[in-house]
Parts: C-alpha cells; sequence; structure tokens
C-alpha cells in the first residue's frame, strides 16, 4: 500500500490562513487527533447496525440487496471475502462519503465513480433504518474537513489532507485489515527513483519511455494512489501524450474501499490540475484484488458492471511496466485474530512450482508472503518483455527460504537492479546499528530493497545482477537524501557505484558460504538418512504459540490461568455440539481474556477432543537466557512440541542440550540448558541433547526421523523409569576418534568440544555466512591438544551458563540513598523494570526505586547471547510485564517469591549474571586460534 512520504499535519503556510477559521468553527487543530480516536467506535457502531438490518429476515429487501452486492464483490475482489467485511466496506462508504463531498465536490466523484453509486445504491435502502445516526457526532469533524479545504486549490494541498485523513482513520477503525495487508507509506522519494528508473530502463533496454503509445504501466497495489500521481507529475509523459495514457495505458488496482477511493480522486484530481478542461473520471483503476483477479473470469456483473468490465479489459491488455509497493505480509501469528492471508489457487501453484521446488529450506511458508506472490504475480504478468520495478521487504535477497526464488529470478530476468536500503530492525548490537534507519520510519522493521526486473527478449544471457548497498549508520532522512541524489539508477551508474553479483552453487547472492564448510561433519540432518553425523537426534525448542497462558514466573497463577483457558476450551465444544454450525471458520469465541488459539488447536474443538487439567505438566524451563519460569508442558495446549519429551520428559531425569539458533535466525548463538527450553530462548531454537530418553516400559514412542533410539543399544542405561542413551552417535565418536587415534575421549568429551568450538570468535566469524543459511558443521581442529581445550572451555562454559544462579555475585556498587543495603526491607528488592541510569552509559543500573548499581564493568556487556548481552536479558526479562490482549500478568518477583524463597533474587541474578559474562569472555578470549587441517 502506498501514500505521499511523512504528510502528517502541520501549521503551514496554508493552514495558517485557514487556521482562524477553523479553531472558531471546528475546534483547535488537534480535533483531528481526538477525533480518530472516537473512529474505531463510530465504525463499530455503523457496522452493528447493518448487520442487525441484514441478519434480520424480515427485511426482504435490505437482505437482498445485500445478498446481491456482496456476491458481486467476492466476484469482483476474492472468494473469501465474509459477510462481516462487506459490511465493513458499506461503514467506511458511510463516514467517507461527505469527505469526498467536502474535497473535491467540483468532480462529482461519489456521484460518478461507479463503486462509490453501487454502495450508496445498498445504503439507500438501509437508511429508513437510521444507519446514518452518527452523522451527528461527525457534524463538526466534517465541518472541519470543508473548512480546511476551502482555499486549498492545488491537488497536492488536497492530497495531503486525504492521506492525513486515511492514515488516521484507517488504522484506528479497522486495525486487522491493516495488518494483514501490511499497510506502510512509500516515501516520495522512493517513489520518483522507481518511476525515473524504469524511464531509463525503457529507453536502455528498448528505445521507449513511459510517454510511448503502446506502453501500457499498471500499480498492482496502488493504496492511496502514489504512484501514478507521481508518475503524471514527473514530467516523463509530456502534456500533449498524457490525456492517451490517462485514458487508455495507465492502470491501478486496489482492493480496500477507502484506499480504492482516495487512489481514484488523487489521480483525478492530479490530471485535471496538469490538464484541465471537464472533469474525466479515471477509467483506468479497479477495485479487485489483484491476485484474485487473474484466478477467474467474472461471473456476476451488475451493480458493479462498470468495474468488472474494466476488470476484463485489463486482463487482455499487453502490459509492459509494472511498478509499486505490495503488501508484506506472510501470514497471522495468532489464530485468535481470525486474520490469515487468502489462498490463490493458481498463484501458489507457480510459487510451488518455481521458488519452493528449486528451495532447499525445509518450511517454505515465508515464499507466500504477499510481497513475494507479488513478485512471482509480476513475473508472469509480464510475459516475455517488460520491466518490473518494486519497493520490497529485502529478506528475499539473503534468506535461505529464499534461494529457490534467486534461482528463478536470475533464470527468468535478463537484467536485475537491486538498490539495497537496509533499516532491519530485528537485529541487535553493532549488525543493528549499521542498519539504522528504515526509509519508511516505524511503518516497518523490515530490510527494504528497491528492485528492478528487466525481461529483454532481445538479450541472449540472463541473470546479470547489478548489486548497490546504501551503506552503515544512515539515518531515515540521510537514506532518503541519497536516493534523491541519485534521482534513479543512472545516478549510480554515473557514480561508477555498482557491483556485479555471481551466484554460487547455492543461489546465493550475497553473504556467499565457505565451500570448505562442507568438509566437515553435520551436527545433523533429519532429511539426509544416509549421512555421517555427530548428533543422533535434535529437536526444536518448545512452541507453545500461547506464551501467555503456557509459562509463568508463579507456578500458582500459571495453575490458575491454565485451569480458566481449559474450562473454556471445553465449553467452546459443548457449545459446538449444541449449534452444530455449518461453518466451523467463524463459529468459535476468539475472546483473547479466555484463550489464545492456534492452527493446532482448533481442530480439537471441532473434533471435540475434550481437555483435563494435570498438575504433573507443570515443570520448571528456561524462558530466556538467564531466566526460568514454569511451563505446562503438554502436547494438547502446546502448539509443537517436537522430539522434547526425549530431551526433558519431567523434571526429574538430569539432561543439557545445546541450542543453537536455527536456520534463518538473524544471528548466529548457542546456550547450554538443563531443562525444558522454550522455541525462542534462542532465535528458531534447535537442541542438540547430551542424552535422550524413554520411558522404559514403553517402545512404541514415535521418534520421527530419527527411528527407534533405543532398540537393542548396548550403552543404554536405566533412570528414573526411562532408557537413557547417548545424544552423541558411534558415527560422531568414530570420527573424532580417528582424528586423534592416540587419545582415549569420551563422546561427553566431544559433546563440550561443541559447545567450545561454537563460541570461538574465529569460527563464528569464518563461517558466517554458513552459519546464517544452514546448521553448524563441526571440523576436527589440527591437534588433539586444541581439541582438549575447546573440550574443557566447552565444560567451564557449560558450568557457569548452567549454574549460573550459583556463582558468586559481582562485588559492584549498590547505591540505597541514604540507607545501607542492610536497610533495606524485603519491599525494597521489588523489581518492576530495571533501566540505565544515563542513556548510551551502561555502567550504571536503575534496579528500583530504592536501589541503583553502579560500577559495572563496560566488559561485562561484551558477553552476547541470542542478539542481546546476558546482562541486557536480565534487565529484560526481571520485571512485571501485562499482557494488553490477556490482561494476564508475569511478575518475576513471583518466582523469586515462590520458587527460590529468596526477594532479592532478582538483584542478586543481575550480580550473577555480570560475573557470569565477564569469565565467560575470559574463557572464550583464551580459546585457541581455529587450526583446521
Amino acid at each position: 500500500m502506498t501514500a505521499q512520504g511523512d504528510l502528517q499535519f502541520e501549521v503551514g503556510e496554508i493552514e495558517r490562513a485557514l487556521y482562524a477559521k477553523v479553531v472558531k468553527k471546528c475546534g483547535n487543530r488537534n480535533y483531528w487527533t481526538e477525533w480518530a480516536k472516537d473512529i474505531s467506535d463510530i465504525a463499530t457502531r455503523h457496522i452493528s447496525r447493518i448487520k442487525a438490518i441484514v441478519n434480520d429476515t424480515n427485511n426482504t429487501n435490505e437482505v437482498a440487496a445485500f445478498t446481491r452486492f456482496a456476491d458481486e464483490l467476492r466476484d469482483d475482489l476474492n472468494d473469501s471475502i465474509t459477510n462481516d467485511e462487506v459490511i465493513e466496506m458499506l461503514a467506511q462508504h458511510l463516514i467517507t462519503k461527505p469527505v469526498f463531498d467536502a474535497l473535491f465536490k467540483e468532480y462529482s466523484f461519489a456521484s460518478n465513480n461507479p463503486v462509490s453509486l453501487a454502495m450508496q445504491q445498498v445504503l439507500d435502502l438501509l437508511q429508513e433504518h437510521n444507519i446514518d445516526k452518527e452523522a451527528d457526532t461527525l457534524e463538526k469533524f466534517y465541518a472541519s474537513v470543508q473548512m480546511r479545504a476551502e482555499g486549498i486549490d492545488s491537488a497536492q494541498g488536497k492530497q495531503k489532507i486525504v492521506v492525513e485523513l486515511y492514515d488516521k482513520f484507517f488504522r484506528n477503525a479497522f486495525p486487522k485489515m491493516t495488518e494483514r495487508l501490511g499497510i506502510v507509506y512509500t516515501p516520495v522519494e522512493v517513489v520518483d527513483f522507481i518511476i525515473h528508473s524504469i524511464d531509463d530502463l525503457l529507453k536502455q533496454e528498448f528505445g521507449q519511455s513511459l510517454g510511448s503509445e503502446g506502453v501500457h504501466i499498471i500499480d498492482p497495489f496502488t493504496g492511496t494512489g502514489t504512484f501514478v500521481t507521481r508518475l503524471l507529475q514527473s514530467g516523463l509523459i509530456s502534456k500533449e501524450q498524457l490525456p492517451h495514457k490517462y485514458k487508455h495505458e495507465i492502470h491501478a488496482n486496489e482492493l480496500v474501499l477507502l484506499a480504492y477511493y482516495i487512489a481514484a480522486v488523487n489521480i483525478e484530481a492530479v490530471y485535471h490540475s496538469l490538464v484541465g478542461g471537464e472533469y474525466q473520471p479515471f477509467e483506468g483503476i479497479c477495485l479487485t484484488d489483484t491476485f484474485q483477479l487473474y484466478e477467474k473470469d467474472d461471473l456476476v456483473s451488475e451493480l458493479l458492471a462498470d468495474n468488472s468490465d474494466r476488470r476484463n479489459r485489463q486482463k487482455n491488455l499487453d502490459i509492459r511496466v509494472i511498478m509499486g509497493n505490495p503488501p508484506y505480509s506472510a501470514g497471522q501469528t495468532n489464530a485468535n485474530d481470525n486474520n490469515a492471508n487468502i489462498a490463490y489457487t493458481g498463484l501458489d501453484s507457480r510459487i510451488r512450482d518455481t521458488y519452493a521446488a528449486h528451495s532447499s529450506a525445509t518450511n517454505k511458508n515465508a515464499l507466500y508472503d504477499s510481497y513475494i506472490r507479488a513478485i512471482r504475480w509480476a513475473s508472469d504478468r509480464v510475459g516475455n518483455s517488460g520491466i518490473i520495478g518494486f519497493v520490497t521487504n529485502a529478506g528475499f535477497l539473503e534468506a535461505n527460504t529464499a534461494d529457490g526464488l534467486r534461482k528463478c529470478l536470475a533464470e527468468e530476468f535478463s537484467s536485475i537492479y537491486v538498490f539495497h536500503l537496509r533499516g532491519n530492525a530485528r537485529t541487535s548490537g553493532e549488525i543493528r546499528r549499521k542498519e539504522k534507519d528504515n526509509v519508511f520510519g516505524q511503518g516497518t522493521r523490515t530490510p527494504i530493497a528497491m528492485t528492478f526486473l528487466v525481461k529483454n527478449p532481445t538479450v541472449t544471457t540472463s541473470g546479470k545482477i547489478h548489486w548497490h548497498d546504501i551503506g552503515d549508520y544512515l539515518t531515515q532522512q540521510q537514506k532518503l537524501d541519497k536516493i534523491a541524489d541519485f534521482a534513479s539508477l543512472k545516478g549510480i551508474t554515473q557514480a561508477n557505484a555498482w557491483s556485479e553479483l555471481i551466484p554460487d552453487e547455492h543461489h546465493d547472492w550475497v553473504g556467499q558460504r565457505d565451500d570448505s564448510f562442507e568438509n566437515f561433519i553435520k551436527v545433523g540432518d533429519k532429511k539426509d538418512k544416509q549421512g555421517e553425523y555427530l548428533f543422533n537426534t535434535f529437536s526444536r525448542g518448545l512452541e507453545s504459540s500461547r506464551d501467555v497462558w503456557c509459562y509463568n514466573s508463579s507456578k500458582k497463577h500459571l495453575k490458575e490461568n491454565m485451569k480458566l483457558t481449559i474450562d473454556f476450551y471445553n465449553s467452546e465444544i459443548e457449545r459446538f455440539k449444541k449449534q452444530n454450525p455449518i461453518s466451523f471458520k467463524n463459529f468459535v469465541n476468539n475472546d483473547p481474556t479466555k484463550i489464545s488459539w492456534s492452527s493446532s488447536l482448533l481442530p480439537k474443538v471441532e473434533k471435540r477432543i475434550q481437555a483435563t487439567f494435570d498438575t504433573k505438566h507443570l515443570i520448571q524451563s528456561t524462558y530466556r537466557p538467564f531466566q526460568k519460569q514454569w511451563v505446562y508442558f503438554d502436547g494438547m495446549f502446546n502448539h509443537r512440541v517436537g522430539l522434547m519429551p526425549q530431551l526433558f520428559p519431567d523434571d526429574i531425569v538430569s539432561n543439557v542440550s545445546i541450542a543453537i539458533s536455527g536456520i534463518g535466525a538473524k544471528l548466529f548463538s548457542c546456550y547450554i540448558v538443563n531443562d525444558l527450553p522454550c522455541l525462542d530462548m534462542v532465535e528458531k531454537g534447535q537442541n542438540f541433547p547430551l542424552y535422550l530418553y524413554e520411558k522404559a516400559e514403553d517402545d512404541t514412542i514415535d521418534f520421527g526421523d530419527s527411528g527407534d533410539l533405543f532398540a537393542a543399544k548396548p550403552d543404554a542405561k536405566n533412570e528414573n523409569g526411562y532408557t537413557r542413551k547417548d545424544g552423541i552417535s558411534d558415527a560422531g565418536l568414530a570420527h573424532f576418534q580417528a582424528a586423534y587415534p592416540d587419545d582415549t575421549l569420551s563422546k561427553e568429551d566431544i559433546f563440550y568440544y561443541v559447545y567450545g568450538l561454537l563460541h570461538s570468535q574465529d569460527y563464528r566469524d569464518r563461517y558466517a555466512d554458513n552459519l546464517s543459511k544452514e546448521l553448524p558443521r563441526i571440523p576436527c581442529v589440527k591437534t588433539a591438544k586444541d581439541f582438549w581445550h575447546f573440550s574443557q572451555a566447552g565444560r567451564d562454559l557449560a558450568e557457569l551458563h548452567i549454574h549460573y544462579e550459583t556463582v558468586t555475585p559481582y562485588p559492584v556498587t549498590l547505591d540505597c540513598g541514604k540507607r545501607s543495603i542492610k536497610q533495606l526491607n524485603n519491599d525494597d528488592f521489588r523489581v518492576t523494570k530495571m533501566k540505565f541510569a544515563k542513556k548510551g552509559e551502561k555502567n550504571s543500573i536503575i534496579y528500583n526505586h530504592a536501589i541503583t548499581v553502579r560500577d559495572i564493568p563496560e566488559e561485562a556487556y561484551d558477553f552476547v547471547v541470542n542478539g542481546k548481552s546476558a546482562i541486557e536479558w536480565v534487565m529484560d526479562r526481571q520485571c512485571v510485564k501485562t499482557d494488553k490482549a490477556s490482561g494476564i500478568v508475569n511478575d518475576a518477583n513471583d518466582w523469586a517469591i515462590e520458587t527460590m524463597n529468596n526477594p532479592k533474587y532478582p538483584l542478586e541474578l543481575l550480580q550473577r549474571v555480570i560475573t557470569v559474562s565477564l569469565e565467560t569472555m575470559k574463557i572464550v578470549n583464551n580459546l585457541p586460534s581455529l587450526d583446521i587441517d
């Protein structure tokens, strides 16, 4: 979705002229902000009233009109549109029509636009039910819009008002759609760069321009129309060419009603400001789902006949240029939202046959992200000749999942230009500082790139990749200034700033792997059953999909929370039995104060599987580095338990496991635990255990890809009713014995060697690109002496990281004001949220109102695990957090008092982790250099 730059209302030259009038009639200029706070409630009331009317079977005419309209919207947009979403659209129209009447009355937009007319036709039937009762509430708001519009003759001034309205209305009234579509606003510098670059490429590759007759241009995700309006204003299409291009060769699609309205009036207003003359509607815009448009033909075209005609005309055009900002969304994270991405049979099949088929990744769900769908759609839509210019999430440039996508792009396009804008906020430390600001500001946390894909059938070679990185440590404004200075791809060429990339055998474009890595033994591989691995098997950490319910610092509160949600779950089954609805999708109650649904739990309601609470499922867990919590460990209410029952079946048996960040993690990390780890203890964590367990009397457990690890094994031992086996494989032991034939070494020695080696900075730096795309491989260092050094270092590190709660607290200075630490009572040790005493200085931490921790050594922050220093993990997790959706409180002080019987625990933990950090870095800095045969 797009809009024009940062257009927040400031009192500027135009506004100052109107300010006195607006304040006098409509209140101060903050009125719009105040109105925005109420819009969600107003929209909700409209929705409720319309819903009541169309759900009442007595309203025969109204129900029939609504049904016809809904059917046609599904035909024009997509079959997944629910009645609730149609009602939402009608509410949008009801609220915004007076805005457009006020702003664009000279264009008679509302009485000329085919979608607006169809909407109004339905609403006219509903008016006798007083659905416009909120008019009085909004009267002053509409007056303020009209007042601000008076005297503003420029299209740019009106665009500014409209986009501000769009931003405030849309995000407040319809947040779920905003989230699902990944709506962000494209800075005008980016839009202009893309438009001018495409014009340059048309001249360079085809001897044409954006103004040339026959060059059809489309923005398939037009949002508020910024790409088309800037194209009209760019000067690249002459005034003589504009009428023909406007009427016949510029096209735009939009899925969201309000954005569609705004795009249409923006484009029309800009065109008439340039060309003048009588009002001409922009007939190139369609209310449609671009992806769905090419899945099937229109079947219904009664109310939206003109829109259907436009859609059918567009499908038959020879599109040469595709430009825009596709939506970013990989899908919902919470099933309570009932907000999953829509499936597109044809398009998704193309992705499966191309990008997914050529990917080596195990989990390929990310390939169905909306922006990747847009790349696949556009690649097919331009046929064998054309240009695509998109600004998108830049994840596809390096993600392991996107290796097949990169392969296909290099094969399908003659030339590729990538201008990498960085801005990845999901990193930390020095990498985060280098990424710095995003060109979208706070609109997105993903890295961003502008990508230009050229299909020139006269070029015999393919996949020539040109690359330019915008640079490190740049603010948003500095990046936008750089983009503006280059102006287009030609500016980068003139600055001699392109690098040519040659993909490697893994289809990596940047961050290419060190091929020598393949010579080392794999830690594990569940796909290749014939290979040699160091560990018999491994498992992801526990994925609950409802952490707020399944984890808590208080065992008592965890028990209460789980009983509540289990009772509610069972009540939903009873309700389901009684009502027996035809559609299950919208049946369940999504009240976040009662339950958090997931894709694995919802089908259990439909299958009527009852649940029971059992205290044996309450065990201790490591939730984040240096933070333990209670967890409800149960395959029913944990989304995916993986093979965790084999690693940590209960609280009794002893085990240790090395958690390693999984494939695709932003930063490589490892951390050792002696209890059940959460999936995100380290990012996408995969766990490699010292031991594996099976109940001694049960030999029927499904071990997944690993097979029956315990059958007739001479090394198996009994422990507390479980059969225990070594996690290190026999092949792994033989591999290392062959490397050091004169030494006697055990599987345990190898296990700790792995932990020591994974902390080697030499290893992490040398194989950083490999570790970002695949699980580690473990080299044998050249000498037995170095092997034993790494192995002993691994044991020492494990002792520190597992038993961190018992190390000697570091002797910091505890500033308690006028009292000494001994004069404090238990309440004075309660922590709610620690913070640094001064921004940019980490030697002092305000623990709470009574205690400030001073004289923390700077080097203690060098120990980083899972992207954050160990000290900052303590600061982050020893706190009181209230989940907004459920209202559940997780209070770290509960762990201190209930489990540790020590109210000073959070403070002492901070001091102990300072010691752990310093001792860890001593060991790491004393590791031998990585000398490999």
